[in-house]
């Protein structure tokens, strides 16, 4: 399982690219790669990827701030001396074919990750509970589409023994493009949800996309599913290798047991196993996060990690930023900062959880729109202002457009008082109202689309009282 290291001059990126070198120093080593001429740093390769924007139009300044090698698809004039330039015939398929290659040849174990909701977090675990034996790179932050892979992928060529992998999609086919990318050994499925359910129509369709992870794989393969979500289930029933399940169904290969919601203090339970049983406790919110936690084990211990530092490093997990962080503020307020993105299914278990925070003054939601749901937007909304309803809310701030304004009307149909909800237009909008909403002790749970920005919201508060 120990990774080589991989080494990257010029000269083996253009072979390893079917390119050319016209111009440059074949032998310069790149100390990383970038397909942005506004981060690269001196030193690194500079990708001019053809997409919304033209990245040839910027070899430039990728020059001018000290690239070490540029890739192109076709002639470009820079000063001498300056990097090395492979030309290729397609940029984007050029650094998916490096991303593969260093892939291949550093003889590393690659663990795959998909599913409509959870993924940062299963990758984060896996990465931590796996660091307790092997040499571990993952994608950094959501690095995990057609560009991000391959570029976490490069990682793997200082020799580390095991990728952690995140591969995210909006439309049918992207997981069987990242798949062949990355050519897992290990392929995790965590879930079908509602996210982006307007590209695909239905869960079922979403499911099919998502079970593009299982495919290619050979009869050494390992998959690891959730045994809890029926449509995951049906789908890997044909696996050419072997599956691990996990979840809380009794017949789950790791599972919980005895769980208990702790509110915003984490969850307790305890861990089954075919290693033993352990008293498990995770600082993360939710029987949601909890499943992801037992995804995350499943791998590890299927990969040899004891029992015992699976179940140490899980009372040490900390949530990705915005996704479910606690903050504690002045005046004994806490903000769940769950800002970074939303689908009905996962606001659904962050209002259960929420719910069961007995600990608060009151609890207060602000809601922004979900984007990406088609012609079920609305309907879906409804359903989770009644969610919301029911999670005894005592004040509701609904962000967005018409979607968002069904959302509150849905939880006042549901019995919310009509004084405690309230909509904004915009994040900015609702900062401010939220900022003279909230009182000492409240609790506030702040969630929405990436492209409503709630996190203005949580940015005010902090502000105002951190």
């Amino acid at each position: 399982m120990a990774g080589r290291v991989v080494p990257l001059a010029a000269a083996d990126m253009a072979a390893a690219m079917r390119g050319r070198i016209v111009s440059g120093d074949p032998a310069r080593v790149p100390g990383g790669f970038s397909i942005d001429s506004r981060s690269l740093a001196p030193g690194q390769a500079f990708f001019a990827i053809v997409a919304e924007r033209d990245g040839h139009a910027f070899v430039g300044d990728a020059a001018a701030r000290g690239a070490a090698v540029v890739v192109v698809s076709r002639a470009v004039n820079l000063p001498a001396p300056g990097p090395a330039v492979v030309q290729v015939a397609d940029t984007t398929r050029a650094l998916q074919d490096l991303g593969r290659a260093v892939r291949r040849r550093s003889g590393a174990t690659v663990v795959a990750i998909t599913g409509s909701a959870g993924k940062t977090t299963t990758k984060d675990a896996t990465a931590a509970f796996l660091e307790a034996a092997f040499t571990v790179v993952k994608n950094p932050g959501n690095l995990n589409n057609h560009l991000g892979l391959p570029l976490s992928l490069l990682e793997m060529r200082h020799g580390a023994d095991v990728a952690v992998m995140e591969l995210g999609m909006n439309h049918a086919g992207e997981i069987r493009v990242l798949v062949g990318i990355a050519e897992p050994d290990v392929r995790v499925w965590t879930n079908v949800g509602d996210a982006h359910i307007g590209h695909f129509g239905s869960a079922d369709a979403i499911a099919d996309a998502k079970a593009e992870i299982l495919e290619g794989a050979g009869p050494g393969a390992l998959f690891v599913g959730n045994a809890d979500d029926p449509r995951v289930m049906a789908r890997a029933r044909g696996f050419a290798g072997r599956a691990v399940t996990f979840g809380y169904d009794e017949g789950a290969d790791v599972r919980a047991v005895d769980v208990e919601d702790l509110g915003l203090s984490g969850m307790r339970a305890t861990l089954v196993t075919a290693r033993g049983r352990r008293a498990l406790q995770v600082p993360l919110l939710g029987r949601g996060h909890l499943a992801n936690v037992l995804c995350a084990a499943a791998v590890a211990i299927e990969m040899g990690v004891p029992i015992d530092e699976v179940v140490a490093r899980a009372a040490a997990l900390r949530p990705a930023r915005r996704r479910g962080e606690v903050l504690a503020l002045g005046g004994h307020v806490r903000v769940v900062d769950d800002s970074y993105n939303s689908s009905p299914s996962a606001l659904a278990r962050v209002l259960e959880m929420l719910s069961r925070e007995r600990h608060a003054a009151r609890r207060v939601a602000v809601l922004g729109e979900m984007l990406e749901l088609g012609d079920q937007s609305v309907a879906l909304h409804e359903a989770c202002g009644r969610a919301a309803a029911a999670s005894g809310l005592a004040a509701l701030v609904t962000v967005g457009g018409e979607p968002a304004r069904k959302l509150g009307e849905a939880a006042v149909a549901a019995g919310m008082d009509r004084r405690a909800v309230a909509h904004a237009a915009t994040s900015a909008a609702a900062a401010d109202l939220v900022a003279s909403l909230v009182a000492d002790g409240d609790v506030v749970l702040v969630k929405g689309s990436r492209g409503i920005r709630t996190e203005q919201v949580v940015d005010r508060l902090v502000a105002l009282r951190g």
